[in-house]
């Protein structure tokens, strides 16, 4: 897996700004990255107790998506079991460092855990089991360790 710098967040309405974007499909394509993802993958999990993340985040993302151009198909978009891994990593991030952090902070921190790396779901999958399109339609056990451990 190549290398990529992180990109931390410097305040919250950075956040919050990429959470209602992704909601009205209204974020730039080019601005939807793998910390924009966690970032609004946060945002939803400490400001939107009103949408169940785990059963409305795969149609959020597919239909943003598909707004900004994306195909949600076997080999490309959406992918439910790497959002599930990443979803659960964001709640057991929130669960240990409580409620004393700015938003932006509980980010940049997930960003620089394990549990914000790109290879995180890598941990629990092996790579022929998680990039197969059962794992991309529909979330799958891991075959590697248990997500217990994220």
């Amino acid at each position: 897996m190549s290398e990529h710098s992180i990109r931390l967040f410097e305040d919250d309405p950075s956040i919050a700004e990429i959470g209602e974007g992704l909601l009205a499909r209204t974020l730039p394509r080019e601005h939807w990255t793998h910390e924009a993802h966690l970032a609004a993958c946060t945002w939803l999990v400490c400001n939107r107790a009103d949408i169940d993340i785990e059963r409305e985040l795969p149609a959020i993302i597919s239909a943003y998506n598909e707004s900004v151009g994306g195909v949600n198909d076997d080999t490309q978009g959406y992918h439910e079991t790497i959002t599930q891994v990443y979803i659960a990593g964001v709640k057991a991030h929130l669960a240990e460092v409580g409620e004393g952090l700015l938003l932006h902070e509980a980010v940049n921190a997930l960003l620089l855990s394990n549990r914000g790396r790109r290879d995180l779901p890598l941990r629990f999958y092996s790579r022929e089991l998680l990039y197969s399109v059962p794992a991309r339609r529909g979330f799958v056990e891991p075959d590697l360790a248990s997500l217990d451990l994220i």
